[in-house]
């Protein structure tokens, strides 16, 4: 039983199935294009002879305003989910709106300052809600 592991021929590390050259439904991008093997999931390098991968599978930066307000990109570039994502934006209009507060009424007397206090409480108060629920919300993608 022992001797049957020592007589192997092939390294450990090999794919079972011989390298594919033809491409029967599948994307030319999933397969290296200097040995013909099949890239792992999410892999940068073929595993097999070191190749890098097409310039087109790199991520690209958003070159318009377009690209950095498109809600999708958006949501991948910051790793949050769509609702993490509204409430995270929530929270950072909730904090404008403390400052806000803070700068547009002013304070006469006591009384005045202890209700723009009550006010700018009250928004921060909010934000911190909602970036908690962004966070409990942003349930991590599993591959």
């Amino acid at each position: 039983m022992s001797d049957t592991a020592r007589n192997l021929t092939e390294e450990y590390w090999r794919p079972v199935q011989p390298p594919r050259t033809e491409m029967r439904g599948m994307a030319a991008e999933t397969l290296c294009s200097n040995c013909g093997t099949d890239y792992a999931v999410g892999a940068r390098f073929c595993h097999v002879c070191g190749n890098e991968r097409e310039p087109e599978m790199k991520l690209s930066k958003p070159s318009r305003l377009s690209d950095w307000i498109d809600f999708e990109q958006l949501c991948e570039r910051l790793g949050l989910t769509a609702v993490a994502l509204v409430f995270t934006f929530l929270g950072f209009a909730c904090i404008l709106g403390a400052v806000f507060v803070g700068l547009v009424y002013t304070a006469n007397t006591v009384l005045d300052w202890q209700a723009v206090q009550v006010w700018r409480i009250q928004w921060m108060l909010g934000a911190l809600v909602s970036f908690a629920v962004a966070i409990l919300l942003n349930k991590k993608k599993t591959a």
